[in-house]
């Protein structure tokens, strides 16, 4: 006999594996953490109140800022409150969206990835169109497409999780609500959720990583065109920034979570996991104000009026 049980709540059990290092790890993500979200609201300020930056590449940045924000908010605070009061207890209803929110978040980062390419391949492509191309209106449909593919994408994968049947254990070997983690709770048939993980993933990840290479195969193929190498070190340098964001973004969940049986192992590695929830959203303003002029003399000016 299988004891069936509707479940009100789980509990996560973050990082029991490190006793003595659970301070330590708040700490350190809580840094992280803070850091990650002030350095992105300060690109979303300069960016608003410089005028000098509205322009496709930047009003994109903005919205991968605010998308970084919801991502770390969803994740961070609850990981925060395990380590230090061990409140390992989230509602069922709480777990589904926070499940939901971060899946939401990964579809949307790359939807708006992809979007950034594409301007990236207009303005080496087509220089001279650039701005009649990507208007207002066409930045604003890309920004929006993004996110509408990050809201649906995800939408009936946690539908159907929020319909399974529950065992005994209501115990999650994570830090977070982790889809695998929490369908491994489940008595009831989950083989349906391998074709969906194929089609999220499709959507997802494929499809915008087909549609990014496809630009930067342009883009280099234009760069080489180019005669003179300070025109090419001109032009490269125009996407240097977004090209190094996506190869981190590509890169850090190809290694965290593709690699064989990471999602099948009773162990999960829960702290590469969760430095990359962490630090990714870190590296994004600081990557894009590193390697832009316009935003490192914006950030200037920004910090000359406060003095």
């Amino acid at each position: 006999m299988v004891n069936y049980t509707s479940v009100a709540e789980f509990l996560i059990l973050g990082f029991p594996e490190f006793p003595k290092l659970q301070l330590p790890l708040f700490v350190l993500f809580s840094v992280l953490y803070l850091m990650a979200v002030l350095g992105n609201l300060l690109v979303i300020y300069i960016v608003c109140v410089d005028q000098h930056l509205h322009i496709p590449m930047y009003f994109f940045l903005t919205n991968l800022s605010a998308l970084d924000i919801c991502s770390l908010t969803s994740i961070v605070p609850k990981m925060l409150t395990i380590l230090l009061a061990n409140d390992c207890n989230i509602s069922f209803v709480g777990c589904i969206l926070q499940m939901y929110c971060y899946s939401l978040c990964i579809a949307t980062e790359f939807a708006l990835l992809t979007a950034m390419a594409y301007d990236r391949y207009i303005a080496i492509c087509n220089p001279l169109r650039y701005l009649n191309i990507m208007n207002k209106k066409a930045c604003a449909v890309l920004a929006a497409a993004s996110w509408v593919v990050g809201l649906l994408d995800p939408l009936p994968h946690h539908i159907v999780i929020s319909q399974f049947t529950f065992c005994d254990s209501n115990v999650i070997n994570h830090f977070f609500c982790e889809v695998a983690a929490v369908v491994k709770l489940s008595c009831s048939d989950t083989s349906i959720m391998q074709t969906m993980n194929y089609i999220l993933g499709l959507f997802a990840l494929f499809i915008p990583f087909l549609l990014t290479l496809t630009s930067y195969m342009f883009i280099i193929s234009t760069i080489l065109k180019i005669r003179s190498s300070k025109g090419k070190s001109k032009a490269f340098s125009t996407c240097s920034s977004h090209l190094t964001v996506i190869l981190l973004a590509y890169g850090t969940i190809i290694g965290v979570y593709m690699n064989p049986g990471s999602m099948d192992t009773a162990e999960p590695n829960k702290l590469p996991i969760a430095m990359y929830i962490v630090t990714l959203p870190l590296l994004n303003p600081l990557i894009y104000s590193l390697r832009s002029r316009e935003l490192k003399v914006a950030l200037k000016k920004a910090i000359m009026k406060t003095q």
